[in-house]
């Protein structure tokens, strides 16, 4: 199943990560670690192999992958020396990178366009079977409201009149679904919530995933929160603080750009608990942390006769190393998933998503079993 893994903010540390990576375990330098797709559960499953990946993306900035590698490895984010045994794969990889559309707030049918046509001609020039367009890049505000967003027929006249109505995040999986790409959004924008792309995937007969990647604090939150509700213990507030270096960190500065982050980290609590809880999410840019985050939260909760008690913990972790492993997840699971010809989104793929589309558990361990399960029907489906 040869697959191309279309990066948008292909540049960028988690892309470049999640390249180094897979080129990596193709040759055997370095273990699987993080990738849930080689855990036993999924072993068998008939998923492209880590040699059938093939990389290309978009980007705003020129940076070659080797260059920004080997600023990871300076940082510690990839081991040293590693850039330098995989310089051939990126060069690959980079070779395949396009400059983005530039966009002045929502995009139109002008910008879709040259997204789309650099998808076709990626695909053909490397003969894959399907390709997967995976968002890495950088979180968006939320999207301003607009009627051509309720319907495909709406879009596509709006579309044609030469209107701007996608954020940059819609625009790709609109681009990735004209052109019968699955769609994955790692990041907390838009992407293809919109009902009219929900439509355009299903008419197509193509999966998506998303929104926003479930690496750090709350994939804690993830965990802990079915204790709390498992033990009949009642969580009163849970507050969070984030310190982030890096871009991503000077995105989140951004009040509107936090607005998306912040709102999908706040989900799983009363997903899980059942009721709102106090308290909240901050996040602070750091520029002195770089590729380094720190997660500090504060939960009180009641026990028995109304005791009250609480818990803190403080969470530290390398971003970028992560997210790249669910990446390659999530590519290879979509992919196989188009491969089995399910079209719209993928819940059951909510295991790795902060605000998972489509519905469904916020658990972590339900999630894991959903998962589970999902995959292997799948691999019944299309035979291991």
């Amino acid at each position: 199943m040869r697959t191309g893994i279309w990066l948008v903010g292909a540049r960028g540390s988690v892309a470049t990560t999640t390249v180094v990576g897979a080129a990596a375990l193709r040759a055997g330098l370095m273990p699987a670690t993080g990738c849930v797709s080689t855990l036993d559960p999924f072993r068998e499953l008939p998923l492209p192999g880590f040699d059938e990946l093939v990389f290309g993306g978009h980007d705003v900035v020129d940076t070659p992958l080797a260059k920004r590698a080997g600023q990871l490895a300076e940082e510690g984010v990839l081991p040293a020396g590693l850039p330098d045994l995989v310089a051939r794969e990126l060069g690959a990889a980079d070779a395949e990178i396009r400059p983005a559309p530039h966009t002045e707030g929502p995009a139109g049918r002008t910008a879709a366009d040259a997204v789309a046509a650099d998808l076709t001609r990626f695909r053909d020039r490397h003969a894959l079977d399907r390709v997967v367009v995976v968002n890495v890049s950088s979180t968006q505000p939320p999207a301003e409201p607009h009627p051509a967003h309720a319907s495909l027929r709406l879009l596509r006249e709006a579309m044609e009149r030469g209107e701007q109505v996608l954020p940059d995040s819609a625009l790709y999986a609109w681009a990735a679904l004209e052109t019968g790409c699955a769609f994955v959004d790692f990041t907390p924008s838009t992407g293809a919530r919109l009902s009219a792309l929900d439509e355009l995937a299903r008419q197509r007969g193509l999966p998506y995933a998303g929104r926003d990647g479930k690496t750090g604090e709350t994939l804690l939150k993830a965990a802990l929160a079915p204790m709390f509700a498992h033990r009949a213990l009642r969580v009163r507030s849970w507050s969070g603080t984030n310190l982030l270096g890096g871009g991503d960190g000077a995105t989140l500065a951004d009040p509107a750009s936090a607005a998306s982050k912040t709102d999908s980290k706040a989900l799983v609590l009363e997903g899980v608990l059942g009721h709102p809880v106090e308290g909240g999410v901050h996040i602070h840019h750091v520029p002195d942390l770089g590729e380094w985050k720190t997660a500090w939260d504060h939960v009180t909760f009641e026990g028995f006769l109304g005791v009250r008690m609480s818990l803190q913990f403080t969470w530290q972790g390398c971003d970028s190393a992560l997210a790249a492993p669910l990446v390659l997840d999530l590519a290879r699971f979509t992919a196989l998933a188009h491969h089995a010809g399910l079209a719209g989104p993928l819940p059951e793929l909510g295991f790795f998503f902060k605000d998972p589309l489509g519905g469904g558990e916020h658990g972590l361990e339900a999630q894991y079993s959903a998962l589970v399960e999902w995959a292997r029907g799948l691999g019944d489906a299309v035979g291991r």
